[in-house]
């Protein structure tokens, strides 16, 4: 094998050698997730604008302990990834992109890093394999999207877990720095995502000490320092978690239920709703849904594609750990295994997994880095799937040739609230009719299988597989980006937003839940009360003592439209019968967009 430390050259030219894994591995991540910073145009509606106007709320506010959404206090996430943002907010002003920008940092972070953690145990070549593989698989592009920590506390778990391994290595000359970067990146997962970031890393690390049963527990001892790590982590992670609880009384609540109306607290919220009674699917408000686990676990075909074509091949190798690559590929296993078994256990979404993105490019890239020529029988697989994927492309490019597109892309969509509980939850809205709105990002589409049926059908060696298939992936992640842009008036409400900028000053009603319109919150950067929208995310918090009073029912929604001030209403286009019904009077339509409507009084 490769020394993955060593290129046989010395002085500069061996320092370029050894870079050229970083440097293409970059350029490739860079060509990924850079353009995502720009588009979609504007923030989503849902999470995508909350997250991004939570950080915007901390910053204006100094308070940067309790997260906040309209006045209520919203406590079920850690805040590093809202502090991160801010921080390029501070830096940059307050932006979409400045928004977007962190997280494609860290992604580009994130292969960078795999690629180093695999050249480390394989070898340049699966390196450059591993990092490509992270970067243009379809599963990373799909959930990183949008602005979920995700993606930071999959890059906390890679660093914690490659540590372990550094200060296994009785050889290892740099024990301190990965001893602080073992327990540095605990503490950050911590803050990025509550107790699961530390309990993924440290299940995985006992179940392998306990199948290698290599090292004593006094060898151990030693070469982790427990204590001393553990004061690095309080250090860094309990302060938060302490104000938290001062701050969100009562302090300490053992309640083993809730329901409509209660409210016990930051503690009880975090750490028993988040997190035990979401695992056991008893969280109240249940607000979110769960795929089923066949699919949860098939779906990773489609996730990973297109490496998922040598998908069982990357298995056929030794884990009997003798070796380096041997320990590797035995922590990666037990690393997908224990995920996938939580989660399994639980409730879960399609992103759920995303941790386990960088061990399966570990073993998918280290299987690659050791074959001269890409297996047959995955590029025969491989390469028919594209030509069909080609085929249905070109079909639909013809079939919608001629057919209208009035308006934006909303007009042609279905709607299916009961979906969007699920990450791709609006995957669901799509017709036939609607991909001729589409016909640009579908002849990107087009060019990029064409150019993965091509390569596939001229190239023998792996390398250039390899080539070909990351250029068709980057090529077909801009037909994904031009698609999102198409989708932006019927997922973002920015549009809705300019015309409120626009209009007269006048407060703001919204009907439904604050996340139905949260990009025009961001964009206008105003507070709103909300009609029956007690519900969700806002619900618990809505309860606490000090919290904002923002809710209105039907009689209080009448009462303000007909007073004499200039009012304005945010409402789905659903609503609009109901709406003529309570309130028995025209509506003044001041703007619409995909298929929602900002309505005024006045």
């Amino acid at each position: 094998m490769e020394d993955p430390t060593s290129a046989g050259y010395s002085g500069l030219r061996g320092v370029l050698y050894r870079l050229r894994v970083d440097l293409l591995v970059l350029l490739v991540a860079c060509c990924a997730f850079l353009p995502l910073v720009i588009t979609p145009p504007h923030l989503m509606d849902d999470v995508d604008a909350v997250q991004a106007q939570i950080a915007r709320n901390m910053l204006q506010s100094g308070d940067w302990v309790t997260a906040r959404l309209d006045g209520i206090a919203y406590l079920e996430k850690s805040p590093l990834i809202y502090w991160i943002m801010a921080a390029s907010f501070r830096l940059f002003g307050v932006h979409d992109w400045a928004a977007r920008l962190p997280l494609a940092l860290i992604n580009i972070a994130l292969c960078w890093v795999i690629a180093r953690f695999a050249m480390w145990a394989f070898g340049r070549r699966a390196g450059l394999c591993a990092g490509t593989i992270l970067a243009t698989c379809i599963g990373i592009f799909l959930f990183t999207r949008i602005l979920i920590p995700d993606a930071a506390l999959t890059l906390t778990i890679t660093l914690a877990l490659w540590s372990f391994l550094r200060l296994l290595d009785p050889a290892e000359p740099r024990s301190r720095f990965w001893f602080f970067t073992l327990y540095i990146s605990l503490a950050c997962g911590l803050l990025l995502k509550g107790l699961i970031a530390a309990v993924f890393p440290v299940a995985i690390c006992i179940i392998f000490l306990a199948i290698t049963r290599e090292t004593s527990i006094r060898e151990l001892a030693r070469r982790f320092r427990p204590l001393s790590g553990l004061a690095v982590l309080l250090l860094i992670a309990a302060p938060w978690h302490v104000l938290a609880i001062l701050r969100n009384p009562p302090y300490f609540d053992w309640t083993m239920h809730s329901g409509p109306g209660a409210y016990h607290g930051f503690f009880w919220f975090y750490f028993l709703n988040e997190h035990l009674f979401r695992f056991l699917n008893l969280r109240y408000p249940r607000d979110y849904n769960t795929v089923p686990r066949l699919w949860f676990w098939l779906l990773h075909f489609v996730w990973l594609f297109p490496w998922s074509a040598t998908f069982f091949t990357a298995f056929r190798h030794s884990y009997r750990p003798a070796t380096r690559e041997a320990r590797v590929r035995l922590l990666a296993l037990i690393w997908i295994g224990f995920v996938m078994l939580f989660f399994t256990l639980s409730t879960t979404q399609e992103y759920y997994s995303l941790p386990i993105y960088p061990a399966l490019a570990i073993l998918l890239g280290s299987d690659l880095a050791a074959r001269e020529r890409y297996p047959l029988v995955p590029r025969i697989i491989l390469a028919s799937t594209l030509g069909l994927c080609l085929c249905a492309v070109l079909f639909i490019l013809v079939w919608t040739a001629k057919v209208s597109t009035p308006g934006d892309i909303s007009t042609a969509l279905t709607q299916n609230p009961e979906l969007y509980t699920l990450s791709l939850g609006h995957m669901g809205d799509l017709t036939l009719r609607s991909f001729a709105y589409l016909r640009l990002p579908l002849a990107v589409a087009a060019v990029a299988l064409l150019i993965g049926v091509a390569g596939l059908i001229r190239v023998r060696r792996t390398a250039a597989a390899v080539a070909v298939l990351a250029l068709m992936m980057l090529t077909f992640l801009q037909a994904a980006r031009l698609a999102l842009i198409a989708f932006d008036p019927y997922l973002s409400s920015k549009n809705l937003a300019d015309a409120l900028n626009r209009s007269e000053p006048g407060p703001l009603i919204e009907g439904d839940a604050y996340y139905a319109f949260s990009s025009v919150f961001f964009y206008t950067n105003r507070t709103a009360l909300l009609w029956n929208g007690r519900s969700n995310n806002l619900e618990y918090g809505s309860n606490a003592p000090n919290a904002a009073n923002v809710f209105v029912d039907d009689s209080t929604l009448k009462a303000l439209w007909l007073a004499d001030q200039q009012t304005y209403l945010l409402v789905y286009g659903v609503d609009l019968p109901q709406l003529h019904e309570l309130l028995g009077v025209d509506l003044r339509v001041v703007a619409t967009s995909g298929g929602n409507y900002l309505l005024s009084n006045r």
